[in-house]
């Protein structure tokens, strides 16, 4: 999977499962804070990618990337999803605990981690 698809894919488990807006993430992997936002409201996300000025979301479980023309299927069983990004043929495992998200890319045999920053609670 490419870097930026990864880190969509972390942001969007993370705001699925805890039911909080993302408002950017550290990437461990490249020792990077990304500014990456995502809303989950029920089965539905959308999301803003600001490195690339690219817009993702969707409807469960497919998710489009709009920068890239990207497509992921996800599904989400607790606190794991569990997909396939179609733009690289490859599958993903992705679990959260807390405000961290591991990605296993089964193409690139690698976990990623990713910590999470969230949005303060709408008044």
């Amino acid at each position: 999977m490419q870097p930026h698809i990864r880190a969509i894919v972390a942001a969007s488990v993370h705001a699925f499962v805890t039911g909080r807006k993302v408002a950017g993430l550290y990437d461990q992997s490249t020792a990077r804070h990304l500014r990456i936002a995502a809303e989950a409201r029920g089965p539905h996300l959308q999301g803003y990618d600001g490195e690339r000025n690219a817009k993702f979301g969707g409807t469960l479980p497919e998710l489009r990337d709009t920068g890239a023309d990207a497509a992921i299927h996800m599904e989400i069983e607790d606190d794991t999803a569990r997909g396939y990004d179609r733009s690289s043929a490859s599958h993903f495992t992705a679990k959260v605990a807390d405000q961290m998200v591991q990605l296993y890319d089964h193409a690139d045999g690698a976990w990623f981690t990713f910590e999470m920053q969230s949005a303060p609670p709408s008044p």
